[in-house]
This record gives structure tokens, C-alpha cells and sequence, in this order.
């Protein structure tokens, strides 16, 4: 009787750890499959604008770097600019809607989204929000300034994150930041990201 068992007893345990292994196999297969999935899922998240720049476009890129990351102007008939070899301004033909780009002297120093554009700065702002949501966001990090040609409440909302800016007005070729336009409406009009050309009241004029 015992003689028989042994063997048994052996083909059971042999049995159960196959099974044991077959389960963490497939478990180990499953959680191999899902992987790609949630690594496509992080990739296909949308770029946000941020002082430094907006997904492959990064302030300070020189003009072939932006033609290359997003597309050359795509109207280039139209003016940018009076001395479009000094500063000029256009939409890159791969960029997203009411995008903007400004090249100064063959430097990126700016991304402005306008109207139509679904593009949400790293605080989850867009264009149409209030100014009151833009205050929230930011607090007494924001400088406040009145709005060249709308009455009020239309003004500047502007959030400098690095470089020396104690003035109202820098020229800190460092300096990095986001401006909110204000319209009389109350609500943002156009967002500004980068160097001190985001302070610029009418673009290249």
C-alpha cells in the first residue's frame, strides 16, 4: 500500500505546483498585455503650455528647430511682422488651433494660444476662463497691470517662474513666465508663455 502512495502522492504535488505555475504564468501574461496599454495611454495625453514651452517646442529652439518640431509657417504669405528677419509671428502648420508662435532674430521667444484654441497651460487654464479662476490657480504669485487699450476689467495677469524679475518690465533674457490678457468681458483672451517678449502689448509692431 505504501509503496504505491509514494508515487501518488508525488504526481498530485507535481500536479498542484503545475497548476500554481500555470496561474502565475497567465497572471505574469496579463499583466504583460495591459502594459502597452497604459503606456499608450500616458503617451497620448495632450501636451499643456508651460513657461518653457508647449510639447516639442521649447523656448530659446532656433527657427529650423521650430520648422522641424511642428511644421513650417503655414502662411507664409502672410506678415508677421514689419522686419519679419527681426521678429515675426505665425502658425506652424502642425500645431494646434489658435497657435502661435514668435521668432526673434531666429530664436523661439514666445507661444501665444488665441481664439479657438484648446490648449490648457500646466494649470489647467484656457482661453475663456475668468480672471478669477486665473487668480485662484496662481494667488499673489501673479503681477497685476492694466490693460493697454481695454478698460477695465481688462488687464495683464502675468506669472514670472524663474529669472530676476523685481520691475514691473524685465528684459532678463532667463526670465520664463505665462501672461494672461484680460478682456472686458473679464474672461482671458489670449495666454503668452515664455521669455520677456510675453510683455509685448502688439506682438512684432
Amino acid at each position: 500500500m505504501a509503496k504505491w502512495m509514494v508515487p501518488l502522492i508525488a504526481a498530485t504535488a507535481l500536479a498542484a505546483c503545475t497548476q500554481e505555475g500555470g496561474s502565475d504564468t497567465a497572471a505574469a501574461e496579463e499583466a504583460t498585455a495591459e502594459a502597452p496599454a497604459e503606456s499608450g495611454e500616458a503617451a497620448s495625453a495632450e501636451p499643456v503650455l508651460t513657461a518653457e514651452g508647449y510639447g516639442p517646442l521649447r523656448i530659446g529652439m532656433t527657427l529650423e528647430e521650430v520648422n522641424a518640431a511642428m511644421g513650417p509657417d503655414d502662411d507664409p504669405d502672410a506678415i508677421g511682422g514689419p522686419e519679419p528677419e527681426m521678429c515675426d509671428q505665425f502658425h506652424p502648420e502642425n500645431a494646434p488651433e489658435g497657435m502661435i508662435v514668435m521668432i526673434e532674430q531666429g530664436v523661439l521667444t514666445s507661444i501665444s494660444l488665441g481664439e479657438g484654441s484648446p490648449v490648457e497651460t500646466s494649470e489647467g487654464l484656457s482661453v475663456g476662463d475668468a480672471a478669477s479662476a486665473v487668480r485662484a490657480a496662481y494667488g499673489d504669485r501673479i503681477r497685476q497691470m492694466p490693460h493697454t487699450y481695454v478698460d477695465p476689467p481688462g488687464e495683464y495677469l502675468t506669472v514670472w517662474m524663474t529669472g530676476e524679475t523685481d520691475e514691473p518690465y524685465t528684459d532678463n533674457p532667463d526670465a520664463r513666465g505665462i501672461r494672461y490678457e484680460i478682456g472686458m468681458d473679464g474672461n482671458v483672451e489670449i495666454i503668452h508663455a515664455g521669455g520677456p517678449s510675453i510683455q509685448y502689448v502688439e506682438g512684432c509692431l
